[in-house]
């Protein structure tokens, strides 16, 4: 049934749509491609799973999950920007990739590569809406992802905070000038694309109830491509390109076959870039300059 795929698609489209949106974070504040987002949502999803089996109660579980991400990624932020902000432009960038590489096979080492179940009190419970079927785990994941992101729109726009960071992504030189303490607020951006990506983790893990050490890398792939599509740098563009990127992955999977999947989603990305290169979405750019 469409109905029915387009939910699932929804569903799995809140998560990519989370990666997106701390990856946007990343490149629209900072201009730098943080490619360790991946490996700390595999890292969230672990953590998750190892406290919800040592008998944590899921939603403290994720907390200490969150707590574990935000800790790696100031040491990201660390050895990534700070130390190596006057290299050139693309060393950040491959100091970042090492950090996923690192995380991975870490993960292996504390956990193991095999697959691990995930169990949760309110698993495998289903709603049944008007001949829909509505999982319980997905819903709540979907209203924390979209409190989330909500959240922290309403920080960009109306904080001291938020107005910091938009003068930062106009422009550095800028931001110092009018008195933005950059070397505070860089930390600031690591740490909320750290806590998205751990939110997601462990979002990831209740949905589907499994995580292994290298579940990061295709959904790191699918995150940049939903922040693609969405436009860069553009928060509420990076959420419909993650929803768009969902529904497009079920329904290729429901219509077409699971060996389709990624002939599917990323022809649809590259069909999206030859109409319109820039995204579906204008930048953050455009709408700080009407705001």
């Amino acid at each position: 049934m469409l109905g029915q795929q387009i939910i699932n698609g929804i569903m799995l489209g809140s998560v990519y749509a989370m990666i997106a949106v701390a990856l946007t974070l990343s490149i629209g504040v900072l201009n730098f491609l943080n490619f360790s987002i991946p490996g700390l949502f595999m890292i969230g999803g672990m953590a998750f799973w190892a406290l919800t089996k040592a008998g944590l109660y899921w939603l403290f579980a994720i907390i200490g999950a969150v707590a574990v991400v935000v800790a790696l990624s100031l040491i990201i932020e660390r050895f990534t920007w700070r130390w190596l902000r006057g290299a050139e432009h693309f060393v950040p960038l491959v100091s970042s990739m090492a950090f996923l590489i690192l995380f991975d096979h870490l993960a292996v080492v504390i956990w193991g590569s095999e697959i691990r179940p995930v169990t949760v009190a309110f698993a495998g419970t289903d709603w049944r809406l008007g001949g829909y079927i509505i999982s319980v785990p997905q819903l709540i994941g979907l209203g924390l992802s979209l409190l989330s992101i909500f959240a922290l729109s309403l920080m960009l726009r109306r904080t001291r905070l938020g107005r910091g960071l938009r003068t930062i992504a106009e422009d550095s030189d800028t931001a110092l000038l009018l008195g933005v303490d950059v070397n505070r607020l860089v930390p600031v951006v690591f740490v909320l694309a750290g806590l998205f990506a751990a939110v997601a983790g462990s979002l990831f893990a209740i949905d589907y109830r499994q995580v292994h050490p290298f579940m990061g890398e295709a959904i790191g792939l699918k995150g940049i491509s939903a922040m693609i599509v969405g436009g860069m740098g553009n928060v509420w563009g990076a959420i419909a390109g993650g929803l768009i990127i969902g529904i497009a992955e079920v329904l290729s999977v429901g219509y077409v076959g699971a060996s389709f999947v990624d002939i599917s989603v990323f022809g649809l990305l590259l069909l999206i870039l030859m109409v319109r290169p820039t995204g579906l979405f204008i930048g953050l750019a455009s709408d700080r300059s009407r705001s």
